[in-house]
């Protein structure tokens, strides 16, 4: 089980917390492999881009027109946090109906 995020963020911090399995992978070191963000993007849309962040923000008109995948891969912190990847599922954001899934 792998989750994508950032090591500072709380709510990164409490899905790890609860998931003593998983390996946090930081996005910002570490980056999202290119093939699970267009997996990601093709089963949440929109919902992948968090344009609640600061970076988001922090972009000008220009640069929020870019395709997201394109978006993601330049500003991975703009990534809804976090990308759960178990297996061939994946599940986004840490709502409670995301931990009734993964049992927690």
């Amino acid at each position: 089980m792998k989750l994508y995020g950032l090591k500072n963020c709380d709510t990164c911090r409490k899905a790890l917390k609860s998931l003593p399995d998983a390996q946090l992978v930081d996005v910002r070191g570490d980056g999202v492999p290119i093939a699970l963000l267009q997996r990601a993007e093709a089963e949440f849309g929109a919902a992948l881009l968090n344009t609640r962040s600061s970076t988001w923000r922090n972009l000008g008109e220009a640069e929020r027109a870019r395709p997201s995948l394109d978006l993601l891969v330049d500003h991975p912190a703009l990534m809804k946090r976090p990308l759960i990847e178990i297996g061939d599922a994946l599940y986004l954001g840490w709502s409670k109906e995301v931990q009734a899934t993964l049992g927690v």
